[in-house]
């Protein structure tokens, strides 16, 4: 089913772009050893994700990526341009894209008086397993070690993926109260009564 974005679905599309990019605005933590920065922006995925559902996140993620190929600097540190689709956080970057989408598709199905917690396990799911799933063997390939050195050196970033996280639950859910943006399923449910 061939579905035409609105107007409104291209606003909110844009404004999901530009939150990724004013993430990026107070810059990126490079660790010791490590190779693939610490930014906030993972952050403005999930919310996108959580925020505008599976198909407007997935889209602003990659309207976001597509103005950083152009050489836009929105990536923390003000990196742009084709080089950092070659780097070690190739797969990380690109993992946003199927990261939003899943986070966005989970929080469609979440039982209605577990708001929080459903939220906050799609923004786990969606926005740290699928994203690592995808950037930890680019990160091993780009880096000439082992998958699981790769999978070991990645586990510094987890704690702070799971603060942003539940940073990210919690603002999706007021901004769901003050002005929904999707439609989960129990709210379809009850339409149809």
């Amino acid at each position: 089913m061939t579905r035409r974005l609105s107007a409104r679905d291209l606003a909110l599309i844009a404004v999901g772009a530009a939150l990724i990019a004013v993430l990026g605005l107070p810059g990126a933590f490079q660790p010791p050893g490590l190779s693939v920065p610490i930014t906030a922006q993972t952050l403005g995925v999930m919310l996108v994700g959580l925020v505008l559902g599976a198909w407007r996140g997935a889209l602003a993620v990659l309207v976001f990526l597509v103005l950083v190929a152009l050489g836009l600097p929105l990536l923390a540190g003000g990196r742009g341009g084709l080089g950092v689709f070659t780097g070690p956080s190739a797969g990380f970057l690109i993992g946003w894209v199927p990261g939003a989408f899943v986070t966005g598709l989970l929080a469609e199905v979440r039982a209605p008086r577990l708001e929080i917690v459903g939220l906050f396990v799609a923004a786990v799911v969606g926005g740290i397993a699928v994203v690592y799933a995808i950037g930890i063997p680019v990160l091993a390939f780009r880096t000439h070690v082992s998958l699981a050195h790769a999978f070991t050196a990645s586990m510094v970033f987890v704690p702070g993926d799971l603060i942003k996280a539940a940073i990210a639950a919690v603002i999706a859910r007021g901004v769901e109260r003050g002005y929904p943006l999707r439609e989960t399923r129990s709210r379809r449910a009850e339409a149809l009564r």
